[in-house]
């Protein structure tokens, strides 16, 4: 469809496709700025399977191949993650796996670039290196293709894109394990000048030119999994408890897991090195710090805070197991606080443990003051000395209890129970509150544009709010499926936030945000 609603392009698979692909059982779409790619496969009980791939703009089919067997597992259904296939946005190619080999594609023309069978399994995440032309990527066991792969190690590459050849190769330590819902690798990388570091329980970091192992800290990731059978309860997995380690000149900060008893620390560490240089005091009773920020000579730490909870329920109905897959954020109960260390010695130097049930991300505001509240207060804090600025009594407002903040040029904006309330940096007056709108569990910022969502009673809410004088522009309610699992089901948001998309069973609405 074009921007109007009016069809651009439709058609039945084996018609639009030449070497007459027929069900297509799976798709994989592939979305960049001029329209993307439509990833078809079509699976044979007998005979060679087929692929081919569509230009989402026009519908035309670019190529097809019978030359790659076994992407999808043979038990495979609708709910099945596509582990053999990753698209490269900087390249425009995939990357494919194969038995025995790691096939580099053209997305365009599907003309084969390179293979190496020096790389076993699937890609897990993957950083491209523009300096030098080069793929760094690590590798993963697929869950439902693991007898594929009888012989798998560990691998850490990096590889010429132009060419395959692979520059350097090395193990890592540890498994990469997959998010319960987004199946997204539990791991990461990040190349910071002329090292590349590997989070995956821990930290490992790399020489980026040869592949050496510099240093490492050992410790526990953040995924935590509880529940149920296969056919009753659910399974339920806790992440984003980790604060993002903070990278300096000459050192590194971590939030590191001492222990399954919820104890934790602040690790201060030589970048060169990977010496310790301090470790904070004992850090008991919370499972999540979410949050750690330099400013003034300190190192600010939220104690406590919003998890992200991934849940797959399950229910027996007249029709078989029906299966719903949950992502939302909740608070959970653990040890709250704020907590400043000198960044010289890692001593403590001030805190603040105001916090009983709950707090609210902390916002910086020039390195100079922190605010933070938790369910019935609002706080701000002089990060130097600790003192503290204001406190406001936010039930005054009458929106229920935090839970959520946004930082919004001179205020601060506090998500609610029951509606939102702004308030001044400067001195903590209340600039407005709204009442009457309850069961926001997140936000997004597109642009100059700002929506909540609201999950509650089966049904996805987006609203878009006006945070200067706190007026709610319009609402768009689904329960349809489809759009962009960012926004939930049904809905999606165009990049600058004008415009939403709401999707109802065959019908798709359009609709403006700011008239």
């Amino acid at each position: 469809l074009n921007t109007e609603g009016k069809e651009i392009w439709s058609g039945d698979y084996k018609k639009i496709t030449t070497n007459k692909t027929n069900s297509s059982e799976f798709q994989y779409y592939i979305h960049d700025k001029n329209g993307g790619y439509l990833f078809l496969f079509d699976r044979k009980t007998l005979g060679k399977d087929r692929i081919a791939v569509l230009d989402i703009a026009n519908g035309k089919e670019l190529w097809n191949s019978e030359n790659y067997q076994n992407l999808l597992p043979k038990e495979a259904n609708e709910d099945t993650e596509i582990e053999t296939v990753k698209y490269l946005s900087e390249l425009d190619a995939f990357l494919i796996t194969q038995k025995d080999a790691l096939n580099m594609v053209d997305a365009k023309t599907g003309r084969k670039i390179w293979e190496t069978k020096r790389f076993s399994g699937s890609v897990g995440k993957y950083r491209y290196d523009q300096a030098t032309n080069a793929i760094i990527m690590f590798n993963y066991k697929p869950t439902l293709l693991a007898a594929l792969f009888s012989g798998f190690k560990n691998q850490l590459i990096k590889i010429n894109a132009a060419t395959g050849e692979i520059l350097w190769e090395t193990d890592f330590r540890g498994t990469v394990e997959k998010e319960l819902v987004t199946r997204k690798a539990v791991a990461d990388l990040s190349i910071q000048g002329n090292r590349l570091y590997f989070w995956l329980d821990g930290l490992q970091v790399y020489d980026l030119s040869n592949g050496k192992k510099l240093w490492e800290v050992t410790y526990e990731n953040d995924m935590r999994k509880s529940g149920g059978g296969l056919l009753g309860g659910g399974e339920k997995a806790i992440y984003r408890t980790l604060a993002d380690p903070i990278f300096t000149a000459d050192a590194v900060y971590l939030v590191v897991f001492g222990n399954q008893d919820k104890t934790k620390y602040v690790e201060k560490h030589d970048i060169t090195s990977g010496k310790l240089i301090w470790q904070s005091e004992k850090i008991t009773g919370a499972l999540s710090m979410p949050n750690i920020y330099k400013a003034k000579g300190k190192i600010i730490v939220q104690v406590g805070g919003k998890v992200q909870i991934q849940q797959i329920k399950r229910k027996r109905t007249a029709n078989g197991v029906e299966i719903e897959y949950n992502v939302f954020y909740d608070y959970i109960a653990q040890k709250n606080g704020i907590l400043a260390l000198d960044d010289a010695t890692g001593k403590t130097a001030w805190r603040s443990e105001k916090f009983d049930k709950r707090i609210t991300d902390m916002i910086v505001d020039h390195d100079q003051t922190v605010f933070v509240g938790d369910g019935d207060e609002f706080y701000a804090y002089d990060i130097e000395t600790g003192k503290q600025l204001f406190d406001v009594k936010h039930n005054d407002a009458k929106v229920g209890k935090a839970n959520d903040v946004i930082d919004y040029g001179d205020n601060v904006v506090v998500i609610s129970e029951k509606g939102l309330a702004s308030y001044k940096k400067s001195d903590g007056k209340r600039t407005y509150s709204t009442e009457k709108l309850s069961g926001v569990d997140y936000f997004y910022k597109l642009a100059d544009n700002y929506f909540l969502r609201d999950q509650k009673n089966s049904k996805n809410t987006i609203y878009g709010v006006d945070l200067e004088t706190g007026i709610i522009k319009g609402s768009v309610t689904s329960k349809g499926k489809g759009g962009s699992p960012l926004y939930g089901a049904g809905i999606d948001i165009t990049e600058d936030g004008e415009f939403i998309f709401a999707f109802k069973g065959k019908k798709i609405e359009k609709i403006k945000v700011n008239n």
